[in-house]
């Protein structure tokens, strides 16, 4: 059990690190990942005004079916970047929140990019 804390420690620490540099503006919104060990969840972020721009996560009907891998991620990154385009952004800062560039957070950033979202 101790093993897990310190890796959530870790990850925090890391977290906090990287949200010093980036943050979002209403032109570059920041596009966050969180992964738990069940679903995914991706927001949009204009950190400026304090809104949410577009979200989705498996925690939806049409994804509700989704498992937590690579393939599946990827799906999700197509998704938030097909909301993203309805809404004319199509440039995004990638805040991978303190987890490696691996894996799910990959997925989603490759997902986001065939659709033609930029960062």
């Amino acid at each position: 059990m101790k093993r897990v804390e310190e890796k959530g420690k870790r990850r925090q620490r890391r977290k906090k690190h990287i949200r010093k540099s980036i943050s979002g503006t209403t032109v570059r919104p920041r596009m966050t990942v969180f992964r738990s060990s069940k679903n995914m969840y991706v927001q949009v972020i204009d950190d400026i005004a304090g809104n949410t721009i577009a979200s989705v996560s498996s925690m939806e009907a049409s994804f509700k079916d989704l498992k937590n891998n690579v393939e599946n991620a990827t799906k999700l990154g197509t998704e938030i970047g097909a909301r993203l385009k309805a809404k004319k952004i199509s440039t995004v800062v990638f805040d991978r929140n303190g987890y490696l560039y691996h894996g799910i957070v990959k997925g989603i950033a490759e997902g986001a990019r065939k659709s033609g979202i930029k960062f």
